[in-house]
């Protein structure tokens, strides 16, 4: 009879099911007395699990639903117990990495218990600047003209634009000149380094030097040749804490927590020697690589 009829035999199975966990049964503990081990459901556990439901489904559980929920928590304290007894715990790495940031939470909400003060908030905004500074901001209108469809006559055509659009200053209706395009022809109140994903740095440059209210040009920017008008244009700056506290205490809460996380650390391993041990061929790859 060929083999593969015996391995899809139930008996078989059985067999061979019951082989593993005689196995494993091996390997499990031996207890001091012939007393069961207590798992005791303690009534905050049991609101634990409630609220738990409650805030997924939105009610609370029915009585049948709860003890469904008791359980289910017995089943994994059961299973939980006699895996970490018989060290399925140790050298996992999944386990490991969960239990190392765990064990980080519990240092992280240690930080988030400690709120700053106005100075403190002051203090790292003005050691911090970079991070809260306001970018320049530009008002402006733009006239396109395409190269290809001028050619050799760009530059004359440009002028004698440019010279239209003086003699009628700010009244001139920029979306009704120039080559149609898809760009827009106003800009308003918008962040110079949105601009420069857009036109590139150049063109940027070229509007904060620009004179106010008067048209220039041509412009060149990564579509083609522009005429501009800004009008309004406002400087970068640092701001005042008041117009970024909630930013600032985002920042100043992530650097105690950092920090925080990092002294638990530093602690902990003040409580462990640590040798590393490393093989001669490993040492010389690493030397030659460098």
């Amino acid at each position: 009879m060929p083999i593969k009829h015996y391995l899809r035999e139930p008996l078989l199975h059985f067999l061979i099911l019951g082989a593993a966990l005689f196995a494993i049964s091996g390997t499990l503990p031996k207890r001091t007395t012939g007393e069961p081990a207590k798992i005791v459901v303690s009534q905050a556990r049991i609101e634990h699990l409630a609220a738990g439901f409650t805030g997924t489904w939105l009610r609370p559980p029915t009585a049948e639903e709860l003890d469904g929920l008791i359980r289910d928590y017995v089943h994994e304290e059961v299973y939980y117990r006699e895996a970490t007894a018989m060290g399925l715990d140790r050298d996992d790495a999944v386990i490991r990495r969960r239990l190392q940031q765990k064990l980080e939470f519990v240092s992280a909400d240690i930080a988030d218990l400690t709120q700053p003060t106005e100075e403190q908030l002051r203090v790292y905004l003005q050691d911090h600047p970079d991070k809260f500074r306001i970018g320049s901001r530009l008002t402006f209108s733009q006239v396109y003209l395409n190269r290809e469809r001028h050619g050799e006559s760009l530059p004359s055509d440009a002028l004698e634009l440019l010279w239209q659009l003086r003699q009628v200053g700010k009244n001139s209706d920029a979306s009704l000149l120039g080559d149609p395009s898809l760009l827009e022809s106003q800009f308003f109140d918008e962040a110079a380094v949105d601009i420069a994903k857009q036109y590139g740095e150049k063109f940027v440059t070229t509007l904060n030097g620009a004179p106010l209210g008067e048209w220039q040009g041509p412009v060149d920017s990564s579509y083609g040749v522009h005429l501009v008008l800004v009008e309004r244009r406002t400087e970068a700056r640092t701001p005042a804490l008041e117009e970024v506290r909630d930013a600032v205490r985002r920042e100043w809460n992530n650097m105690q927590r950092l920090e925080t996380t990092r002294k638990f650390y530093d602690g902990l391993l003040k409580r462990y020697t640590v040798t590393v041990e490393q093989s001669p061929s490993i040492a010389e790859t690493a030397n030659k690589r460098r």
